[in-house]
């Protein structure tokens, strides 16, 4: 796969979106919920695991001596977030427009929370 540093910023997000959604395609799904409450709920479980994983790779525990975080494989572990997260916005019929939308509106709500001493 090559990687195309051309894009504009605001295809980059549709790219991801059409790599997830080829992606998606290829696998195998049987064992994949109909329900789309059932889709979304199987991917929130990914994407909290997934989280954990790349928990893991920090020094969390503080009574543990730290060691060094290893940043290809927390960027990997991000990434598999992204996929799960992705494919989430893609269940909920959410395109890129929606996301920079959605995120527009909710920063706002929450810029203005902190404003407010929420």
């Amino acid at each position: 796969m090559t990687t195309n540093n051309n894009l504009k910023s605001d295809d980059i997000l549709k790219k991801i979106f059409q790599l997830q959604t080829d992606y998606t395609s290829l696998l195998k799904l049987d064992r994949y919920p109909e329900k789309q409450d059932e889709r979304i709920s199987v991917l929130c479980t990914a994407i909290i695991h997934e989280t954990i994983e790349l928990q893991r790779l920090t020094s969390w525990k503080w009574w543990k001596k730290p060691s060094p975080l290893d940043l290809d494989l927390a960027k990997e572990e991000l990434i598999d977030i992204w996929h799960f997260i992705v494919q989430a916005s893609l269940e909920l019929g959410l395109t890129p427009e929606d996301i920079l939308s959605e995120y527009e509106r909710k920063n706002q709500i929450n810029r203005q929370r902190e404003a407010t001493g929420y």
